[in-house]
């Protein structure tokens, strides 16, 4: 794999109880820059948002650091459809 200092990481929030996905929050460089943001996200985040069961994870990606959240939300989730259209 990529050096994971210079990879792209996509942040997603996701609800753990419906399983329900909320999008892609951002697109960084790094998975030290990508660990912050969701550090940050957790952290930030309202006791009602958390206890309704929202929730935030990092995946290594080929999106453009930088993209615009519901560009790469679309992109990535095209991508999983297809995806599992081949399974």
């Amino acid at each position: 794999m990529q050096d994971e200092a210079k990879a792209s990481f996509a942040v997603i929030r996701y609800n753990q109880r419906t399983y329900a996905s909320g999008g892609v929050v951002a697109v960084v460089k790094g998975r030290s820059a990508a660990e912050k943001l969701v550090d940050h996200f957790e952290k930030s985040q309202s006791s009602e948002d958390r206890h309704a069961g929202w929730r935030y994870f990092m995946e290594a990606s080929d999106l453009k650091p930088g993209m615009d959240a519901q560009e790469a939300t679309d992109l990535r989730q095209s991508r999983l459809d297809i995806r599992e259209s081949k399974s």
